[in-house]
């Protein structure tokens, strides 16, 4: 059974997932990469408000998304 893809922005606060793949171009891709969220990378989702900021723990650090860049990142449970 193929696991379900979702977007960051719909997923709990408290969940771990892991990265896909980003529904954006090479700008967009490029900026997750330098964070550090390149394919198969586990985070987890510490804020999550419809329309609003998202912020994720990778490793130790963490980062901020705006709503629509949450929105073009495809990611998928652990």
């Amino acid at each position: 059974m193929k696991e379900k893809i979702l977007t960051l922005a719909d997923i709990a606060i408290g969940k771990e997932v892991v990265f896909v793949s980003i529904a954006g171009g090479k700008t967009s891709k490029r900026r997750l990469a330098d964070m550090g969220l390149n394919e198969g990378v586990r985070f987890k989702v510490l804020q999550s408000h419809k329309g609003g900021p998202c912020v994720i723990m990778v490793g130790s650090i963490r980062l901020a998304l705006g709503f629509k860049m949450a929105q073009k990142v495809l990611v998928k449970n652990v």
